[in-house]
């Protein structure tokens, strides 16, 4: 069984290569149960287990085990790690045990891309991350390989990291570090929130007719970054169904509060990219793609990686 660093991961995940995997593996689909999602108490505060697997009907098997320590950030560590188990099909054989940090941020960045793909307007070149963890720099590299990205701004809780994020893509775009979302919204095409926040960030009046918000960050019914106009002025999506309304707080806090429906979702992304559902339905319309992630994306992203590295 071959041992997969993140660095290799980084290498073999080209974000071309890496978007067009996700979308046919989203196109032709894979099975993938439920995953585990087990609350752990911490001396310093709850963490998550998640227990993700997948598996093609007669190819590859996965599993990913990824933890999330919310509280990493006070040392200085990222919030989430964990592994990938990949097998081959046909005797249920180990190949490889590949880093799973790596491969969780670039197949979120990539999912995230794939949405922008298919409902962002094709002029989008301006973007806002919020957020400044290990997931953000991936997301303005993804989001730079299908839409024609020239200014990004990013805004982050501790002012100082948003500008050493900013300073690390400054010879690649117009990029700098705002502290007001109020008025740095309005200003993007595409808005992109990576946190674990548990109260709004982003305000639905705030967004502006032909924008595209992306919400990969909260993954459980608690957290939230946006508030229920965001969902109630959008033409909504989400990666799968079974993630969004079992895990999805925007969504699902939205329906609580009597602002949103769970009829009013338009498609997940299989639907999309199968033609089975329209996306944007103008110029002006304001879309907005939540993910939690699913275990067909780590499938997909493990098979993109070892097969790379096969191929030298």
């Amino acid at each position: 069984m071959r041992i997969i660093s993140a660095q290799e991961v980084a290498g073999a995940l080209k974000w071309p290569a890496l978007i067009e995997r996700l979308a046919s593996t989203f196109r032709e689909g894979v099975e993938a149960p439920p995953r585990h999602h087990h609350a752990m108490h911490r001396p310093d505060g709850e963490a998550t287990m998640l227990l993700m697997p997948a598996w093609e009907e007669t190819g590859y098997i996965g599993m990913k085990m990824v933890n999330v320590f919310p509280q990493n950030s006070n040392a200085g560590l990222p919030a989430i790690s964990g592994l990938y188990i990949l097998c081959e099909g046909q005797h249920g054989t180990p190949l490889a045990c590949i880093e799973g940090g790596a491969l969780t941020s670039r197949r979120t960045a990539a999912a995230s891309a794939l949405a922008a793909r298919e409902l962002a307007r094709d002029d989008a070149e301006s973007l806002l991350v919020v957020g400044t963890g290990k997931l953000a720099p991936m997301l303005i590299e993804a989001h730079a390989a299908v839409r024609p990205i020239r200014r990004v701004r990013v805004w982050g809780r501790h002012p100082d990291k948003a500008k050493a994020l900013a300073d690390t893509f400054r010879d690649r775009f117009d990029c700098k570090a705002v502290t007001d979302l109020e008025t740095a919204v309005p200003e993007a095409d595409i808005i992109s929130c990576a946190t674990l926040s548990t109260e709004p960030l982003v305000r639905g009046e705030w967004l502006q007719p032909g924008s595209h918000l992306d919400l990969v960050g909260a993954f459980r019914p608690s957290m939230r970054e946006t508030n229920s106009e965001c969902l109630a002025r959008s033409e909504v999506f989400v990666d799968t169904y079974a993630g969004a309304l079992g895990e999805a707080g925007d969504i699902l806090q939205a329906i609580d509060e009597g602002a949103f429906r769970q009829t009013d979702l338009r498609a997940e992304l299989a639907e999309l990219l199968r033609g089975a559902k329209p996306g944007r339905t103008s110029d002006s319309a304001i879309t907005l793609f939540k993910s939690v992630g699913a275990s067909l994306e780590d499938l997909a992203a493990a098979i993109e990686v070892w097969e790379a590295l096969e191929r030298g």
